[in-house]
C-alpha cells in the first residue's frame, strides 16, 4: 500500500475546511519528457516550495515535481501552528547538543519564524496570519514546568514575548475545564496552512520555477547531474532537493530509516457563534502538554479547528470525525455533540528525537524532513537554507544537521509496532494524568 494514495484520490486535496476556504490556484502540468535545471527539488510542501522560490531568486534555473499538488501533504493540511524556536525545548537541546549549540539552534528557529512572516507580507499571501499560541496544562506539574520553561526563555534568552499564565488567566482566554494554566507565547503565530503553501507555490511560478504536479519521482540516479526520474519524463540537473517528508519512501533510504511517517487528523465543527467565546475568547491558537497532543483553535468564520489523536498504519481511520471527537469532548465537554462539517487526516514525518533531520544524502543532494509536528517554520526555513547551503552558505544547513538523528530501532517490520507500544504507553500516562 502506497502511503501517497492511500487515503487520497490521484489528483485531489483532501476535503477539509482548508480545501473548501482556500483561494484556488491552477493546477500545473505533468512533467512529460526530459527537462534540464540547475535544481530539481522533489515535493512541493513548505520545504520544496520554499527552496524553488529562494534558488530562483538567487539566479538558478529550478524545476519542482510532486506526486500530487502542491501543498497537498502535511503543508495544507496542518494546525496552522507558527512555533517560536524548535520543536524540541531548549532545555532539552541544551542536555543535548550544549548551551551554545542550544543558543545557535534557538536562533535559528526564530529565523524561521520571521522568515514565514516576511514571506507572506512580500508576496501579499492571504493566510489569515494572526499573532499568539497558548500552550495549555492539565496538571499541576504541567503547569510548573511550562512556567519553569516561559522563565528560561524569558532569563536565558532575552525572549519577551512570552507569559506564564495561572489557572484563572488561562481561563479567561481558553475556559476549558481540563486545563490548570499554561503560557502565552505572542510571538508565535497562526494561519490558513493550505493558502500559505499556494501563496509560496505563485511567488514560486512567478520568480520562474517550473512546477510539475502529478509528477511522482520513483528514482534518483546519482551522478553529475543527477537525473530524477518519473512516472513519464525525467530531470537532470546540478543538484537535487529532497522535500518529501513522510511521504520519502524508498527515494533515499537513509533519510526513510530516521523519519517515520505518521498520520495526524483535525475536525472543524459548524460555524460557533457567539458561543465561539465558551472556546476560546481570544484569537489566539492553543496546544497542550499531553504527549500525544491536542492542538486547536477558531476559525475566521467561528469554526473550531480540532486536531487530536494519531495513528501509525497506511489507512486512515474509517470515522475520523468519531476519532477527533472523543479527545475534543474531554476538553470541551459541551461539544461533545456539536456538529462536524469537515475531517481529514494528514502524514508527517517524525524522529526519534523529535529533530528535524536534514542531511546530505550525496555530494549534490540534500534532504530536509522529519519536522515533528513543528513544520510551519521549520520546514519553510529548511528550504531556505538548503538553497543557501547549494549557493555555498552552509552554516544554517550545517548547524541543524549537526544534531545526531538515530534509526528508528526495528528497521522497516518493527519499527512500526514498536512505537505503537511507545506511545500507547504515553497515551495511558496522559489518560492517568502522571
Amino acid at each position: 500500500m502506497d502511503l501517497l494514495y492511500a487515503n487520497d484520490i490521484r489528483g485531489q486535496y483532501p476535503p477539509s475546511w482548508y480545501t473548501a476556504t482556500a483561494t484556488p490556484l491552477q493546477a500545473f502540468p505533468g512533467l512529460r519528457g526530459a527537462q534540464r535545471a540547475d535544481v530539481c527539488v522533489i515535493g512541493a510542501g513548505y520545504t520544496g516550495l520554499s527552496a524553488a522560490l529562494h534558488l530562483a531568486q538567487a539566479g538558478r534555473d529550478v524545476v519542482l515535481i510532486d506526486a500530487q499538488r502542491v501543498g497537498f501533504g502535511a503543508s495544507g493540511r496542518n494546525g496552522g501552528q507558527l512555533g517560536s524556536g524548535q520543536r524540541v525545548g531548549q532545555d532539552a537541546l541544551e542536555r543535548m547538543a550544549g548551551r551554545d549549540a542550544a543558543a545557535a539552534l534557538w536562533r535559528l528557529g526564530e529565523d524561521a519564524k520571521a522568515l514565514v512572516k516576511r514571506l507572506i507580507a512580500e508576496h501579499d499571501i492571504d493566510c489569515h496570519l494572526t499573532p499568539g499560541v497558548a500552550w495549555a496544562a492539565s496538571s499541576a506539574r504541567d503547569v510548573a514546568d511550562l512556567h519553569d520553561y516561559a522563565a528560561l526563555l524569558q532569563d536565558r534568552y532575552g525572549y519577551s514575548d512570552i507569559a506564564a499564565l495561572d489557572a484563572e488567566a488561562f481561563a479567561a482566554i481558553c475556559p476549558s475545564p481540563d486545563y490548570r494554566g499554561g503560557i502565552l507565547d505572542m510571538g508565535a503565530a497562526h494561519l490558513h496552512p493550505l493558502n500559505f503553501a499556494l501563496g509560496l507555490a505563485r511567488a514560486a511560478a512567478d520568480a520562474g520555477v517550473r512546477i510539475f504536479e502529478q509528477s511522482r519521482a520513483i528514482s534518483i540516479d546519482h551522478g553529475t547531474p543527477a537525473t530524477v526520474r518519473t512516472e513519464s519524463g525525467r530531470v537532470s540537473a546540478d543538484h537535487v532537493v529532497l522535500a518529501c517528508n513522510g511521504y520519502l519512501s524508498s527515494l533515499a533510504p537513509s533519510v526513510s530509516a530516521r523519519v517515520m511517517p505518521i498520520n495526524n487528523f483535525i475536525i472543524a465543527t459548524e460555524p460557533l457563534g457567539d458561543a465561539a467565546a465558551r472556546v476560546l475568547a481570544r484569537d489566539v491558537a492553543v496546544a497542550d502538554s499531553r504527549f500525544v497532543v491536542n492542538y486547536f483553535r477558531l476559525s475566521h468564520d467561528k469554526r473550531l479547528l480540532f486536531g487530536g489523536g494519531e495513528s501509525y498504519g497506511y489507512r486512515f481511520p474509517a470515522d475520523i470525525a468519531a476519532t477527533v471527537r472523543k479527545p475534543m469532548s474531554v476538553v470541551f465537554p459541551h461539544l461533545r455533540d456539536v456538529k462536524i462539517d469537515y475531517a481529514w487526516g494528514g502524514t508527517l514525518g517524525i524522529t526519534m528525537k523529535r529533530f528535524p533531520y536534514l542531511a546530505r544524502v550525496a555530494p549534490n543532494v540534500l534532504s530536509a524532513s522529519g519536522y515533528s509536528g513543528h513544520g510551519v517554520g521549520t520546514a519553510t526555513h529548511a528550504g531556505q537554507l538548503m538553497a543557501r547551503a547549494i549557493a555555498g552558505d552552509g552554516d544554517g544547513f550545517d548547524t541543524m544537521s549537526a544534531i545526531p538523528t538515530p534509526a528508528f530501532p526495528g528497521g522497516g517490520a518493527l519499527r512500526t509496532p514498536l512505537l505503537v507500544l511507545a506511545m500507547t504507553w504515553y497515551a495511558m500516562r496522559d489518560r492517568l494524568g502522571f
